[in-house]
């Protein structure tokens, strides 16, 4: 369409000096659902003369009832109802000779005057940068270049300034990397101008400490809990490039199975800790876990913080059942003598074991340990009753 465009201004320029024509108005810009009346004007001494006129839209003719003679050498045209136009640089009406060739142009920019700008959300990356986001406003498209500005300023007593980096959040956003006052509220607003006018966002106030987010974690280690099947370990640290300042974390942890793309956030809020074991898990699988972690009260804030991006999946693989081929699982009615069962046992293997702990030290570890011993001797029963049928 550009290469178009410019062939054309290049016949105009040489037809103009053969047959020297003008378009009014020129380039004008206009509301949608307006109407246009345009002229083309030929030099008296030009062998050309109205009739020998015809206008094009976009390289589409125009019918010629739209067209009404003004002079022997003026034509003008009228279009009802304009639409929006489709190119924001502007819809191309052409006047051409009777041969097709192009006697003049001009640009018409048709569309609305910008809305107000909305729901700005900031964020700052480590207390170190300060990026914002914005909506165009209810409709958003206005058909015409729209020009986006974000500005801000110490509340108090600062000077206005103007973000330079645009679009590195998406295309309604921007970064502002550097020489950033903590502790000191700021002013965010976001102006919008095009050819039909200027809206301005309502303002808003935020401190850089109250809207803080950090890097996704790339230390995330998922293991096995020894011969648990049905159980992982996640591991991983505290945000690094916050070791620094004084705050608080909650974390979020994720997993899906191998072969399904649904996410199962199943821990929400493992608080401030940094490992966590998943349970009830599918022996003998592969999971990948994600997690993510929210900073908050940093020197004191009492905002509730925004999430990081979750990091990349890391995998781990539970351990295989160790149930031989064909052994029945109990039926549903069955459950409740199996439960009563793993406990006699387990409270006969703590007679036997805790001597060494103690009653104050029963943990969940114990009942680990049980579980692990429990899981050997089943394995060990079912290779002597595989050997049996041999």
């Amino acid at each position: 369409m550009m290469k178009v465009f410019l062939l054309g201004l290049a016949l105009l320029r040489v037809d103009s000096l053969m047959y020297p024509a003008v378009i009014s108005p020129q380039d004008p810009t206009l509301l949608i659902g307006s109407s246009l009346t345009a002229s083309c004007s030929v030099g008296a001494d030009s062998s050309l003369r109205a009739e020998d006129l015809y206008w094009t839209l976009n390289g589409r003719r125009l019918p010629a009832e739209a067209y009404e003679v003004l002079s022997a050498t003026a034509l003008s045209v009228t279009i009802p109802n304009l639409n929006g136009s489709q190119q924001q640089s502007g819809d191309n009406l052409v006047c051409h000779s009777k041969d097709g060739g192009i006697l003049a142009g001009s640009c018409l920019y048709v569309g609305l005057p910008p809305e107000k700008p909305t729901n700005i959300s900031c964020w700052s990356k480590n207390l170190k940068d300060l990026t914002c986001k914005w909506a165009p406003g209810t409709e958003g498209e206005t058909y015409l270049h729209t020009n986006y500005t974000l500005k801000y300023k110490l509340r108090w007593y600062g000077r206005d300034n103007t973000c330079q980096q645009y679009h590195t959040a998406g295309q309604y956003s921007c970064h502002i990397p550097k020489d950033l006052a903590l502790f000191t509220p700021y002013e965010i607003w976001v102006e919008a101008s095009n050819r039909l006018g200027v809206a301005v966002s309502e303002v808003v106030m935020l401190d850089i400490v109250d809207v803080v987010t950090t890097d996704p974690h790339s230390n995330v280690h998922v293991s096995r809990v020894g011969d648990l099947e049905d159980q992982l370990s996640v591991r991983w640290s505290a945000p690094p490039a916050l070791k620094d300042f004084l705050f608080q974390a909650k974390y979020q942890i994720q997993y899906r199975v191998e072969d399904s793309s649904e996410w199962k956030q199943v821990v929400d809020n493992v608080g401030n800790q940094t490992s966590c074991r998943l349970a009830g898990l599918r022996p003998g699988t592969v999971y990948f876990v994600q997690v993510r972690c929210n900073p908050f009260g940093i020197y004191g804030s009492k905002k509730a913080g925004i999430w990081s991006d979750w990091s990349n999946p890391t995998a781990a693989s539970t351990p295989r059942n160790g149930r031989a081929a064909g052994v029945c699982e109990p039926k549903n009615g069955e459950h409740n003598n199996t439960l009563r069962r793993e406990l006699k046992q387990f409270f006969g293997w703590m007679r036997k074991h805790g001597s060494s702990y103690g009653c104050a030290n029963l943990s969940i570890k114990m009942y680990d340990q049980w579980r692990v011993s429990l899981q050997k001797s089943h394995k060990t029963r079912n290779q002597v009753l595989s050997g049996d049928k041999s």
